[in-house]
């Protein structure tokens, strides 16, 4: 290994990021207002998401303590 492997350890690095490069140029990419729409909407989700998760946890950690007596 050594040094001699860090030539070819950076020559595979650069190829790998040309072709990512040359990849990227096909992507299509969404117009501004619906990458920010579904933006908003994925952070929506994903309160809404954490208030029904803490809401459970809140019932079912009141219901185990009541059990329990504490």
């Amino acid at each position: 290994m050594g040094l001699f492997y860090l030539p070819k350890i950076m020559h595979t690095l650069i190829t790998y990021l040309r072709h990512v490069r040359e990849e990227l140029k096909h992507v299509t990419w969404p117009p501004r207002h619906q990458a920010i729409a579904h933006t908003l909407l994925v952070i929506a989700i994903s309160i809404v998401t954490a208030l029904i998760i803490s809401v459970f946890d809140y019932i079912y950690t009141s219901g185990i303590a009541h059990l329990i007596g504490a």
